[in-house]
């Protein structure tokens, strides 16, 4: 199964994952130690996360050490920039609207 980075950014657990590896680089015990879940399925998220390319697992020695990887991340960012354009455009033409209302609102009120 191909997998992208939306897919690994869905769940909050591997969104938490990820907050845990911006700070440094943890070895598999250390994450799986920050959640109330069974270390198997921490393994799975880690799985998911490092197919999407969002996690690096380095070794070193006999220990597994996760590194988070950002850069695919602006997949998402490049993604959701389309609709903040969109968006800002649209609000940009409510202003403009509403501005002509509220001077042909101002225009009459002088008229009385």
């Amino acid at each position: 199964m191909r997998r992208d980075v939306f897919q690994a950014i869905a769940d909050p657990t591997r969104r938490e994952i990820l907050g845990l590896l911006t700070a440094q680089s943890l070895n598999l015990n250390s994450v799986a130690e920050n959640f109330n879940i069974s270390r198997p399925a921490v393994s799975k998220h880690i799985k998911i996360l490092t197919e999407c390319g969002l996690i690096v697992i380095k070794k070193e020695g006999r220990e597994h050490y996760c590194e988070a990887q950002f850069d695919k991340l602006h997949e998402v960012s490049d993604w959701v920039e389309q609709y903040r354009k969109f968006w800002e455009e649209r609000f940009d033409a409510l202003e403009i609207y509403l501005n002509k209302l509220q001077n042909k609102n101002k225009k009459k009120s002088k008229k009385k």
